[in-house]
């Protein structure tokens, strides 16, 4: 990242499209009648909108780039945390959606890592760090969620 302007652009991006994945996902899911996944998804995809709001305030004095969807630079062909589209296959088990909102919560996680560790502006480092810091309480929540899942145990998202 060139500068905060850049890395904030990226950040917008990265949570809108997390936010209308989860979304995407929660609907196809509740549509199906699938409605315990419905209801992870939809509160990952809320998860999203809260950092997306939370970007968009931090960028809100500044003037950020005007980027197409080939500007960004993602380790990958979409956005780290696009959680996979798969995902909408209505018989999906909730352990199996565990999964892939774990991959994508950890790819968010890596993603903001490695603009952390490649970075030398300090504003970006703060900023990234700070995302860091909650994208790993994501990932720390998502396996928490998994080993009550293994064990039988009912999941805190309102099911």
């Amino acid at each position: 990242m060139q500068n905060v302007e850049e890395f904030l652009a990226h950040t917008i991006q990265l949570e809108s499209e997390a936010a209308l994945r989860f979304g995407q996902l929660a609907d196809a899911m509740m549509t199906a009648g699938n409605k315990e996944v419905g209801r992870l998804f939809r509160r990952l995809a809320d998860y999203s909108l809260l950092h997306l709001g939370d970007a968009k305030a931090r960028a809100g004095f500044r003037d950020l780039p005007t980027m197409e969807s080939g500007d960004y630079r993602w380790p990958d062909i979409e956005s780290p945390e696009a959680a996979a589209i798969w995902a909408a296959d209505p018989f999906i088990g909730i352990e199996q959606a565990l999964q892939v909102a774990l991959d994508a919560e950890t790819a968010g996680l890596n993603f903001y890592a490695d603009v952390l560790q490649a970075t030398n502006d300090p504003e970006i480092k703060v900023l990234a760090k700070e995302f860091v810091d909650e994208e790993a309480e994501h990932v720390a929540e998502l396996k928490r969620w998994m080993q009550l899942h293994l064990s039988g145990a009912k999941l805190p998202t309102g099911t």
